[in-house]
């Protein structure tokens, strides 16, 4: 079974990372060329694609300008604890142990923009390019097109080496980056957990919660060891409960009342 996660745009290159091991990104000539394009751009350019301002464009400039290989502890950071945000803090990477890195590390996949699917472990250096976004390189039209079924084919693989019985992706990524996936190429069934709140008189997903979430569902996989889509309906962080009746086989739904 594999689980695969958003990026996120916060980042932090400050703190010291909670292990020392690392694995280098399997698409990092893929993101030289990516890296490449970006430079031709301008400030203004960048703010205009992303949609951000004009210092955090200025940022992301400096930042492709000084993106470089070989990566090292010195100059880039683990991935799963270089990326922060709503879903990073539902997962707490800084509380596991070295068996749950270890089992992370081989069952955990954070698709990206620019490096593609990273594990856990795989180095990166800051940068900002949401794989939603139209950003146009030499004969593609964007970074879908881009990363093609290149990200497909790489799960794929990692289904092939792990020689499960039943394959199995835990889709608990966002609709912005699992587009990059294509369902109908991947040889193992997708599962999409599915998080509601009661609000206003009925349960609906709360885009904040449910980030934070599909953080703990991860969490609960990777410190549980689970191996099944049935192991995910015992999953009981913060009060919300699976529901048998709300669910399918494809989503499994999630609810949960919060106390007033």
């Amino acid at each position: 079974m594999l689980i695969v996660l958003s990026p996120a745009k916060s980042l932090d290159f400050e703190s010291p990372a909670k292990t020392k091991k690392f694995t280098e990104p399997a698409f990092l000539e893929e993101s030289a060329k990516l890296v490449k394009a970006a430079r031709k751009l301008k400030p203004r350019d960048l703010s205009n694609l992303m949609s951000i301002s004009d210092a955090l464009a200025e940022l992301n400039h400096a930042r492709f300008a000084a993106w470089k290989t070989p990566f090292t502890l010195e100059n880039a950071k683990q991935a799963l604890f270089a990326f922060q945000g709503d879903v990073y803090q539902g997962l707490n990477a800084d509380r596991f142990t070295a068996a749950d890195l270890t089992f992370a590390q081989k069952h955990l996949r954070i698709l990206s923009g620019l490096y593609g699917v990273l594990r856990p472990l795989d180095l990166i250096q800051p940068y900002r390019l949401e794989m939603g976004r139209k950003f146009a390189t030499k004969g593609k039209e964007d970074l879908y097109d881009f990363w093609g079924s290149r990200l497909t084919e790489k799960l794929n693989d990692e289904f092939a080496a792990e020689r499960a019985k039943k394959r199995t992706l835990v889709n608990l990524a966002s609709n912005e980056y699992f587009k990059s996936v294509r369902p109908k190429e991947l040889e193992a069934e997708v599962v999409t957990p599915v998080f509601q709140d009661w609000t206003n008189g009925r349960y609906r997903v709360v885009s904040f919660y449910a980030k934070k979430a599909r953080g703990e569902m991860a969490a609960y996989i990777i410190r549980n060891r689970v191996k099944s889509p049935a192991g995910l309906h015992d999953f009981r962080a913060n009060g919300y409960r699976y529901s048998a009746r709300e669910s399918t086989d494809a989503k499994p739904v999630f609810l949960r009342k919060q106390k007033k």
